[in-house]
């Protein structure tokens, strides 16, 4: 596959989309070159064939490609809407049953799901149990255990979403302020305060930031995080897991390095980057030519977390990661919005 060649087929297509009169043809050329299984998504699979100096360009060709013919094709769309469907089959009739649903077309795993699924049996291969909790939690389980300071920004009302209580709720001893998690972490001081070490388990959710949405940021997202307490825990059995995990979901060839980060519940913590899977590592648009991905944040458990949750520090140590869902799913599918992920397009899903 050339770049000649893509263009060719990208000249072709929007000329096929000029030539359409009617409603049926619109839908067949949705059909043969839109889905997931049509020409523009083969295409896409045969980048791997691609030399390695070639294949920067070759896709960017094709994302043109794909953009023009969807930009095309819902203007023509808008075009044969209000006359295509009507001129050719007369008025609607209203009383008509509905056609039945084919059983060539069931249902599909939404790509946020498949994303989060293939990750989850990654982790339970390697020994991870699955836990969860609640979404509305207390300040101490979602800030105060976590060694978050009374003082620190995300307890503002500008990042976390508090809850009113209704008339009926009877206050807890503690009387604590109500809110949405900001993290999945809540679930682990939860998993500590009831079970004793060892521990291994990761916990995948829907979260929640008061903040603007964006075409990467959204109100509400996915992550999934895992936590290890046990004795002799170290920074090198983090690091292994981790090399695994992106070697299994990334590819064989993947590679990891961390970087010094700070996070108020890891002490000493990292932040972990990816070897770019689309250029392999030599820098490219997506991962603004670094040649990696951030892909989550970890370290080791702080000791006032374990103490907070009664374990000896001096005994056990532990290593805690996360990661974000959506954000990933953007990265492996080349999606450039995360709201496409929650506006239930048809056309945008039918494509996973």
């Amino acid at each position: 596959m050339t770049l000649i060649e893509i263009q060719n087929v990208r000249e072709k297509l929007l000329a096929d989309l000029d030539a359409i009169s009617g409603a049926p043809e619109l839908e067949a050329f949705k059909l043969a070159h839109l889905t997931r299984k049509g020409t523009i998504a083969a295409m896409f699979d045969e980048l791997r064939s691609v030399s390695k100096e070639e294949k920067p360009q070759a896709g960017k060709e094709l994302n043109t490609l794909r953009q023009s013919v969807e930009a095309r094709f819902k203007e023509r769309e808008e075009e044969l809407g209000a006359t295509g469907g009507h001129e050719e089959h007369g008025r609607l009739d209203l009383t008509m049953p509905a056609r039945p649903v084919s059983v060539s077309t069931p249902g599909h795993e939404h790509p946020l799901m498949k994303t989060l699924n293939e990750m989850i049996a990654i982790f339970e291969r390697m020994g991870f149990a699955v836990e969860n909790g609640p979404e509305i939690e207390d300040d101490e389980h979602n800030f105060g255990k976590l060694n978050f300071p009374p003082d620190h920004p995300a307890r503002d009302m500008q990042d976390t979403f508090f809850v009113k209580p209704t008339p009926d709720w009877t206050p807890t001893s503690k009387d604590q302020p109500l809110l949405l998690r900001t993290h999945t972490s809540p679930v682990q001081i939860r998993l500590m305060e009831r079970q004793r070490p060892p521990i291994r388990a990761i916990m995948p959710g829907r979260v929640y930031r008061n903040e603007a949405a964006s075409a990467r940021s959204a109100v509400a997202f996915f992550q999934l995080e895992g936590l290890v307490v046990d004795k002799g825990v170290s920074m090198a059995d983090l690091k292994g897991v981790l090399l695994s995990f992106a070697r299994q979901f990334f590819g064989s060839d993947a590679k990891i390095r961390l970087r010094p980060s700070f996070f108020p519940f890891t002490e000493p913590s990292a932040e972990v980057d990816v070897s770019c899977y689309i250029c392999g590592g030599k820098g490219c648009r997506v991962c603004k030519n670094s040649g990696w991905l951030e892909i989550l944040g970890s370290g080791m458990v702080h000791p006032n977390v374990l103490s907070a949750c009664g374990i000896d520090p001096e005994i056990y140590t532990g290593y805690a990661f996360g990661l974000g869902i959506d954000r990933t799913a953007m990265m492996r599918y080349g999606v450039s919005d995360i709201r496409d992920f929650f506006e239930n397009d048809y056309r945008f899903l039918e494509q996973f």
